[in-house]
């Protein structure tokens, strides 16, 4: 019982972390905002670029893996609900994006910009595939999916520094 105790007071939030709650939820609300009203504008060849799963990388990598994964699955929820075509795969995929990039930050790599674009790059790279796969097994599978994939994951990664940003800086 003891044990239970000190769990529920290591959660307990102090005026710090609330207030850092709270940059984080109006991060992730302006992510979520600029994916669904300005990034769905800009298209080649019928494919839009997908920032949220950099997003998701951000917050595993500079919140560790307790935070980082509980912010995902909130940003993973509502990316769900603005996406009609997925179910509950943000919501699945996201949590498991932000705690991956907290454990290879944590004991791997450093937290600085060039190790965020490899994390990221994988992060987009597994969304796409992972997009590719659903679409595949509930429809058919075409080799036109690989070349949106790919394209998918290149024409997001210019994006990637708009999540790393904001996220390094509330760390500090």
């Amino acid at each position: 019982m003891e044990r239970l105790v000190n769990f529920f007071e290591r959660i307990v939030l102090t005026r710090l972390d609330m207030k850092k709650v709270l940059r984080y939820a109006l991060y992730l609300f302006l992510a979520l905002l600029a994916q669904n009203m300005l990034l769905n504008r800009f298209r080649i060849l019928d494919v839009c670029p997908l920032v949220l799963p950099a997003v998701a990388a951000a917050v595993g990598m500079f919140e560790g893996a307790t935070w980082g994964p509980i912010l995902a699955l909130i940003l993973g929820i509502f990316a769900d609900m603005g996406f009609v075509e997925n179910d509950v795969t943000f919501t699945l995929l996201f949590p498991a994006i932000a705690f991956g990039t907290a454990f290879i930050s944590e004991f791997y790599i450093n937290r600085r910009f060039f190790a965020f674009m490899g994390v990221a790059f994988l992060a987009l790279l597994l969304t796409a595939v992972l997009q590719m796969l659903l679409v595949a097994v509930k429809d058919s599978f075409s080799l036109v999916m690989l070349r949106t994939a790919l394209l998918q994951t290149l024409w997001s990664l210019p994006l990637a520094p708009l999540a790393y940003y904001p996220a390094a800086h509330m760390m500090r």
